[in-house]
């Protein structure tokens, strides 16, 4: 059991779960106390750019401490930083800068967390089972995961609120799904946390050292062209998600007069995911990767056009599905290359950094998005959604990065010399690919 797939998968649903339930209570909490609906909005933005930043460092912390260590103290100090909330409000009251605080805590300590559960999930796929696509399957099923607790964490923060309401008993029962999530990260096998010994002979102190080993894992991130287009083909569809999600379908919908379809553009595309991860996971070995990466991106490419044409409400909502059901199979198939590249020494850094692209990316489109949607009018603002998405869409169809996506995956010899020099943990060459 301590190998098992499905001990990791309960313990990454249960840190999904609570996150989710917890972006429906701290925003009403927030809105409860204070009145306030730009302190909602104050504190999202100030969290999400916590996290980001926090992505610069959580990878180092990965890459030195025990992963399963890094992973189960997360969640415990999560859980903290809810459980405080009754208590600070019982001792002094919860104000704004009380939110602040513990909001910045909990948004600081979640990233290594979910950072280190990624990274430990390559090395559960190579102990016990190890036919071929296994590692193809776990990350399929952990987008099919993921996007079922994306609907169904805050559907369950809701029935939560209705049933407890805004009380400690709501905020524990938050809290006590972090620390289930730790309880079965401490069942798992020791050894999908153990990182590799680092060269302590280098010379410069401690900081010198942090730098070198940064810098190296961002300029494998850069030189390798497979991992930058996977990043950059990854971060461009959440941001152009985010902007649809926060700004252009609630404004398209409550044009229409339709207001409570809003939602249902999120749970469109979390549906059509959690449909194309399955049938990802269900035909690994007999369907090539780049087969589904062209379904993937085609299908993309059309269910964008469909959204941004704003033609009807039911078109969109077609049209969200449909870039839900064929971009998880893509999304796999890149998620599965880029960490069949990666050394796992620097795995830790590699998914921080591309963790940081990704919360940033949407910072560089809502706003101009929103200021085109202000004076251009919707049509024009879904357009360009179109177009961004289209283009990127088309470029990743046709460079050489995404062509042989059915060969093994490595790291070049400059980036394996470059891990070897920075003493991220390996002694040997990069493990082969999972």
């Amino acid at each position: 059991m301590r190998r098992s797939p499905a001990v990791w998968f309960a313990s990454y649903g249960m840190s999904l779960l609570g996150a989710g339930i917890a972006s429906v209570v701290m925003p009403l909490l927030v809105l409860e106390r204070t009145g306030d609906v730009l302190a909602a909005g104050v504190l999202a933005t100030v969290t999400t750019a916590a996290a980001a930043a926090t992505g610069l460092l959580s990878g180092l912390l990965v890459d030195r401490i025990d992963r399963r260590v890094v992973a189960v103290v997360s969640d415990l100090l999560s859980a903290l930083s809810l459980a405080a909330l009754p208590v600070v409000d019982a001792l002094w009251g919860l104000d704004m800068t009380a939110f602040l605080v513990l909001g910045l805590i909990g948004a600081v300590i979640r990233v290594p967390g979910m950072t280190a559960q990624e990274s430990v999930l390559p090395v559960l796929a190579r102990l016990g089972d190890v036919r071929p696509g296994r590692l193809d399957r776990l990350i399929a099923t952990r987008e099919t995961v993921g996007n079922v607790l994306l609907l169904a964490g805050p559907g369950l923060g809701g029935l939560l609120v209705g049933l407890l309401g805004l009380s400690p008993a709501l905020v524990l029962t938050t809290a006590a799904t972090s620390v289930g999530a730790a309880v079965l990260t401490l069942v798992l096998d020791p050894r999908v946390g153990v990182v590799g010994p680092r060269d302590r002979t280098r010379p410069g102190g401690a900081v010198r050292r942090a730098v070198t080993d940064l810098v190296v894992s961002w300029r494998f991130l850069a030189g390798h062209r497979l991992v930058l287009g996977a990043t950059l083909v990854g971060a461009t569809f959440v941001a152009v998600l985010s902007s649809l999600q926060s700004t252009l379908m609630p404004a398209y919908f409550t044009a229409e007069d339709l207001p409570a379809l809003t939602g249902l553009t999120l749970s469109a595309i979390a549906g059509g995911s959690i449909a194309g991860s399955a049938l990802y996971a269900a035909t690994t070995g007999r369907v090539r990767r780049r087969t589904w990466f062209v379904i993937g991106m085609t299908g993309t490419l059309a269910g964008f056009v469909a959204v941004g044409s704003m033609a009807s409400p039911w078109l969109v909502l077609a049209g969200a599905a449909l870039v839900g059901l064929t971009n998880a199979p893509a999304s796999a198939v890149l998620g599965v290359l880029t960490v069949e590249a990666t050394p796992d020494a620097m795995r830790g850094r590699v998914l921080g950094a591309q963790n940081t692209v990704m919360l940033s990316a949407p910072a560089l489109t809502s706003a101009p998005l929103a200021a085109v949607a202000a004076t251009a009018g919707l049509p024009a603002a879904g357009l360009v959604i179109a177009a961004l998405a289209g283009l990127t869409a088309i470029v990743a169809l046709v460079v050489p990065a995404f062509r042989a996506l059915d060969e093994p995956q490595g790291p070049p010899a400059t980036h394996t010399a470059a891990v070897l020099v920075s003493g991220g943990g390996v002694a040997t060459a990069p493990e082969p690919p999972a």
